[in-house]
């Protein structure tokens, strides 16, 4: 494909780049087999995830490759047996080609709480799982926290965490803050998850003088016969503005501010206004810049959507492998920022003009099912006889 900086992509140069940034960051050991390498493991891993298939499918699919057997023993065998490292080394793979150039300005990164309902039993301990509302059938979900810079056209992955039943929220985001300053990057402001509205986040980021906007969440007692609300409660009555609160958790208190702000929007022939609640701190503007630049968050959204088109099928209860199969898929979405980025924006003043419609994210998942097709070469059609 050509952009008008006559620039050019093909399905070999994507599939080599997924390669690269996975082998580079050594997450499989180096195998001595002729046919289960690190690059056809991870050639298979791309094409099922690029399908949203099982890997048992997607080694059905390839003539050439091995069996899938072969492959989830390799991945046993290569993968780091400490989440620590392993959790380092997806990071890795996801920002190692992050551009230089962003590291000279602050960005807006939104935070997020990733549940992914889960059916089956865990594989050693509860722990493997959090436990919430029922949603999708499930009380039993895995849960991940992300980083994700929110800004059209950067929109780049920064940190995944897996994050375990006994974990508190602090604990998961002070990995995602350690591995964002590992890159090198500047916080402007902390577009957080309404999952973060806590007394223990919001005495850390205080801590850490790191700005944060997120929405209230309303705890306490509701107004009754003389008895008066408790906690956040007084606030629903008062209009746009800001009103300063202080957090109580036992002895811990932590003042922030309330910004109350209003949407309109249309249902049928009535307009209607909802009133938005947001606690922040050292984050200036009235109520509208305020709505409008918590509304900028919601782009991570179409991470996770997209994140959904690149998920590899799964019924194994090894959460590690689970992990790594959801980097896998928030890989490929970076990669399609950075073609994007860095071989087909246009130079226009010392920046790039990005547009993403040049090469549609699912059109470059078949791309890579055909490199892979090519490689490994499709199996041959089944005959089937019909038995009349």
């Amino acid at each position: 494909m050509r952009s008008r900086t006559n620039s050019t992509v093909s399905a070999s140069q994507v599939h080599q780049w997924a390669l690269q940034w996975l082998v580079q960051a050594e997450l499989l050991k180096k195998s001595s087999r002729r046919i289960c390498t690190a690059e056809v493991v991870w050639s298979i891993v791309l094409r099922a995830a690029a399908q949203m298939i099982s890997i048992y499918a997607a080694c059905l699919d390839l003539e050439d490759g091995p069996s899938d057997q072969a492959v989830f023993d390799a991945l046993a065998a290569g993968l780091p047996k400490t989440l620590s490292v392993l959790e380092r080394r997806l990071n890795e793979a996801l920002t190692n080609y992050l551009p230089r150039s962003m590291r000279r300005r602050a960005w807006h990164i939104a935070i997020d709480w990733h549940l992914v309902p889960y059916y089956g039993k865990p594989q050693r301990s509860k722990n493997e799982l959090y436990y919430g509302k029922p949603r999708q059938g499930t009380k039993h979900f895995h849960a991940y926290a992300t980083a994700c810079i929110v800004v059209h056209g950067q929109r780049y992955t920064l940190a995944l965490s897996w994050v375990r039943r006994h974990e508190t929220t602090v604990t998961a985001l002070k990995r995602l803050i350690a591995r964002i300053r590992v890159l090198g990057l500047k916080i402007k402001v902390l577009l957080m998850d309404r999952a973060f509205f806590n007394v223990p986040v919001t005495a850390y980021l205080k801590e850490e003088r790191l700005p944060f906007l997120m929405p209230v969440m309303f705890r306490g007692r509701k107004p009754k016969k003389k008895k008066p609300p408790t906690g956040l409660r007084w606030i629903e009555k008062q209009g746009a503005g800001r009103y300063p609160h202080t957090l109580k958790n036992g002895r811990n208190q932590v003042p922030i501010t309330v910004i109350v702000a209003y949407r309109t929007y249309k249902k049928g022939k009535r307009r209607l206004q909802q009133k938005l609640l947001f606690g922040a701190w050292r984050v200036g503007g009235d109520p509208q810049y305020i709505r409008k630049l918590y509304r900028t968050r919601f782009g991570i959204e179409a991470s996770y959507r997209q994140l959904r088109q690149a998920r590899i099928y799964t019924c194994t209860r090894n959460p590690h492998l689970r992990l790594v199969f959801i980097g896998i898929a928030l890989l490929l979405r970076n990669l399609w920022v950075w073609i994007h980025a860095e071989q087909l924006g246009e130079k226009q003043d010392h920046c790039r003009t990005v547009r993403l419609e040049q090469l549609r994210f699912k059109r470059m998942l078949q791309w890579l099912v055909k490199a892979i097709a090519a490689l490994l070469h499709d199996a041959p059609t089944p005959c089937v006889a019909n038995e009349d």
